[in-house]
């Protein structure tokens, strides 16, 4: 995995550093080079290693096309890429995010199957949190008419890696039944509603207590993820589960493999236990890792069960599985425009309200998902907090800490 890791990372270092490299030519070369509002990530740490700054805008290159963005996708791991905690990232300064929402304003030479003015969502190999993108068009799809630019953002992801683990990997039939950690999450809100599809599937829900009241309608059986819910869920079904999906990892692997049925099947895709404080913990991490049951593949083999991983990210940037992502998402929107399925929007931030953003869902306070709304017009609390505004253009970093003392911004539903 490490290895896998230091793979991609290079990939990606190599994306970045070539991108800076063009841009830094284009400034040089015309005086008028335009300009765009960015997320910059400036070092791995906590939230005040993020700035709204002005970046030379990206023009498309042969293969690729220009987004004028109105909307990002905010998870889980982008606040693990801020920590530092994903396996070897990227050197910052960067500017994070992987999915986006948009208008087509340009394409490269030898592009084709869009035209400007086009509204898409697409995926991105970070750089996402910015006015303006540029992305292979292998990654770009075009909207529904009936999909808004935020639901598009919060559709991207979600949806295509609950299918991914449900379909492809777990293989999700009727009458089988599910176990989704973080329920009220934008993945678990997507298994749910994607498994309602499927006839007699019955879904177990993980969330905080305070979520229950918004989610319990999405799931058969719902359990606070303080309580024991391996002896809650053998109270229902004795034989445990088909499918576990697990985005903790840590102790609950464990938790997940004990809960399986006979050819049942366990997909890790995050692991989100790691992140405890505001900045990367070492403590955190090796404690995760510990509690990690050491997975003896002729016990597997005796038990008849299934451990897998899914990173879409991977599968996509760094394995070229694009024409299988592209099917599902074909797959996807036909259930979209079948009104089978609809992403759960949590709120909307605006590009200098990332922080507040970010520590809403560290808190996992969101139920769906969180989007960076482009156009929106910031507080001014967080407009003075998020911009740089020095004359040098330096980060004026503030003290760790000083987050939790402000106002925070109501959230959208």
């Amino acid at each position: 995995m490490a290895k896998e890791g230091a793979d991609m990372t290079e990939e990606t270092e190599y994306m970045i550093d070539k991108n800076v490299g063009k841009e830094t030519e284009n400034v040089e070369s015309f005086g008028d080079t335009k300009e765009m509002r960015a997320v910059i990530l400036s070092g791995f740490g906590g939230l005040n290693k993020l700035r709204v700054t002005k970046k030379a805008m990206p023009e498309p290159q042969d293969g690729e096309v220009k987004i004028r963005v109105k909307a990002c996708g905010l998870n889980f791991l982008d606040l693990m890429v801020r920590q530092g905690t994903i396996d070897s990232p990227p050197k910052p300064p960067l500017v994070p995010g992987f999915e986006c929402s948009g208008i087509v304003e340009s394409v490269g030479e030898n592009t084709k199957g869009f035209e400007v003015s086009d509204r898409v969502m697409a995926f991105v190999n970070y750089n996402a949190w910015a006015e303006v993108v540029c992305t292979p068009v292998e990654f770009v799809y075009k909207l529904p008419d009936e999909m808004t630019f935020a639901e598009a953002a919060a559709f991207s992801l979600n949806f295509v890696a609950a299918y991914m683990m449900l379909f492809e990997v777990a293989n999700l039939r009727e009458g089988m039944s599910v176990l989704v950690h973080s329920a009220g999450g934008g993945v678990g809100q997507a298994v749910a509603q994607l498994c309602s599809t499927v006839p007699n599937v019955t879904v177990y829900g993980i969330a905080s207590c305070f979520k229950h009241a918004a989610i319990r309608d999405s799931v058969t059986h719902l359990f606070d993820r303080n309580v024991d819910y391996i002896q809650e869920v053998k109270k229902i079904s004795p034989d445990g589960v088909d499918i576990v999906l697990d985005c903790l990892c840590g102790e609950n692997t464990g938790k997940g493999l004990s809960l399986l049925k006979p050819l049942g099947t366990y997909i890790l895709y995050g692991a989100s236990n790691m992140v405890t404080g505001e900045t990367k913990s070492f403590f955190s991490f090796a404690k995760s890792w510990w509690q990690v049951e050491k997975v003896n593949p002729i016990k597997l083999y005796e038990e008849n069960k299934v451990i897998a991983g899914f990173s879409l990210l991977n599968l996509l940037f760094k394995q070229g599985r694009c024409s299988l992502v592209k099917a599902v998402m074909d797959k996807l929107l036909c259930l979209y425009e079948q009104k089978k399925i609809k992403p759960v929007v949590d709120s909307l931030w605006a590009l200098e309200e990332v922080k507040e953003a970010m520590q809403r869902i560290h808190d996992r306070g969101n139920i769906g998902k969180l989007i960076l709304d482009v156009e929106k017009t910031p507080t001014p609390l967080m407009a003075s907090d998020s911009t740089e505004t020095s004359e040098a253009g330096e980060e004026e970093e503030e003290p760790e800490g000083d987050n939790d003392s402000k106002e925070r911004m109501p959230f959208i539903h």
